[in-house]
C-alpha cells in the first residue's frame, strides 16, 4: 500500500512557520518581561531631593506675604536719579560706584568750551561798558555840562546789564560740572568719558530708554524695603501702630527684623516685575515701607526679598 509524503516545498514553508511562531512567542514573552521590569522600576517611590535651603516661612500666626525691593533709607521717594541740565559730551566722570560722597562733590563734567568762550565775551563787554562808563563819568565830574545826565545814566545801565550778562554766563557755567546734590552713595554710574548726554539723560541701548547719568543713595547704615502688597490683602494690612515685619533674603536662612515708616497711600499697578512702565499688569499694589539697620547684612538696593508683614 502506498502512502503519500509530503513534498518538499510543503516541509519547507512549515519549517518556516514553526520558526516563526517561536520567534514571535519569544519576543512575546521578552516584551512582557520588560513591562514588568519597568513597572517595578517606575512603581519604586523616590524620595524628594532636600531643599537647597530652607523655603522662606511665615514667623507670624497670621500674616500677609509680600514681594519687597531693597533701595536707600530716604525720608520720601526713593533713589536720587541726576540728570544733567545741559546737553553735550561727557569730559570726565569723578566717582566710581560704591563711594560715598559729601554734597558739593564733582560727579561729572560736560564739555564746556563754548560756555567758557561766552563767559570771556561777557567778561569783555563788561570791561568795555565799564571803561565807557568811567570815561563819561570822568567827563561829568569835570565839566557838568561836557556831558548829558541821560548819557550818564545810559552808561552806568549798560555796566549794570552787562554785570548780570556775566553772572548768568558763569552760573550756567556752573551747570557743566554736576556735583552731589547731598550726602550718600553713589550706586550706579550710566556713563563715561566721550558719552554724548542730555537732559534727558544718558540714551540706553538695551532699553531703548533714556536713564539717569548717576544715581544715589543715602549713606548706608540703614536701608528701606519697599514692599509691594496685593491689593486684594490691603484690608488685612494692620494699622500702622500694630505693624510688625520681618524680612528673609532670598536664597538664605538671614532674617532681619523690619521698623515700620509708612505707607504710600496710592494703590497702583504693579511695575517693579521688570522695571519697565511699558509692562502691561493686572496686579495693582500698595507700597509699604520699612527700614532696617543694615549692619553685615548681604544687601543690595535694587535686591528682591521676602517680606511677612504681621500684627503685634
Amino acid at each position: 500500500m502506498k502512502t503519500d509524503e509530503p513534498k518538499p516545498e510543503a516541509k519547507l514553508t512549515q519549517s518556516k512557520r514553526d520558526v516563526r511562531n517561536k520567534i514571535i512567542f519569544a519576543l512575546s514573552i521578552i516584551g512582557i518581561l520588560a513591562g514588568l521590569v519597568a513597572a517595578h522600576i517606575f512603581g519604586i517611590r523616590r524620595k524628594a531631593q532636600p531643599p537647597v535651603f530652607t523655603p522662606v516661612s511665615s514667623p507670624y500666626e497670621s500674616a500677609i506675604y509680600a514681594n519687597g525691593i531693597i533701595e536707600s533709607d530716604q525720608s520720601s521717594g526713593e533713589n536720587i536719579n541726576i540728570f544733567p541740565e545741559v546737553s553735550g559730551p561727557i569730559t570726565e566722570v569723578l566717582v566710581r560706584e560704591g563711594q560715598e560722597v559729601s554734597a558739593g562733590t564733582p560727579l561729572f563734567t560736560i564739555e564746556d568750551s563754548v560756555q567758557r568762550a561766552a563767559v570771556e565775551l561777557a567778561e569783555s563787554n563788561l570791561k568795555a561798558a565799564r571803561d565807557q562808563y568811567d570815561k563819561r563819568r570822568a567827563s561829568y565830574d569835570i565839566d557838568p555840562e561836557s556831558i548829558s545826565k541821560d548819557v550818564l545814566d545810559t552808561a552806568k545801565d549798560a555796566v549794570t546789564q552787562a554785570a548780570a550778562a556775566l553772572t548768568a554766563a558763569n552760573a550756567l557755567l556752573q551747570y557743566y560740572s554736576v556735583k552731589a546734590p547731598v550726602d550718600g552713595v553713589v550706586l550706579a554710574v550710566n556713563t563715561t568719558a566721550g558719552s554724548y548726554v542730555s537732559s534727558q539723560g544718558a540714551y540706553n541701548t538695551y532699553t531703548e530708554l533714556f536713564d539717569p547719568l548717576v544715581v544715589m543713595g543715602a549713606p548706608q547704615k540703614y536701608m528701606a524695603v519697599r514692599c509691594y502688597v496685593d491689593e486684594i490683602l490691603v484690608s488685612r494690612l494692620p494699622s500702622p501702630a500694630h505693624i510688625r515685619a520681618q524680612m528673609q533674603i532670598t536664597g538664605t536662612d538671614i532674617k532681619v527684623p523690619l521698623q515700620f515708616v509708612r505707607v504710600q497711600p496710592y494703590v497702583s499697578p504693579k511695575i517693579e516685575l521688570s522695571n519697565e512702565r511699558q509692562e502691561q499688569v493686572d496686579l495693582r499694589v500698595l507700597p509699604v515701607i520699612f527700614r532696617f539697620e543694615k549692619k553685615d547684612a548681604p544687601v543690595y538696593p535694587g535686591q528682591m526679598v521676602d517680606v511677612y508683614i504681621g500684627r503685634q
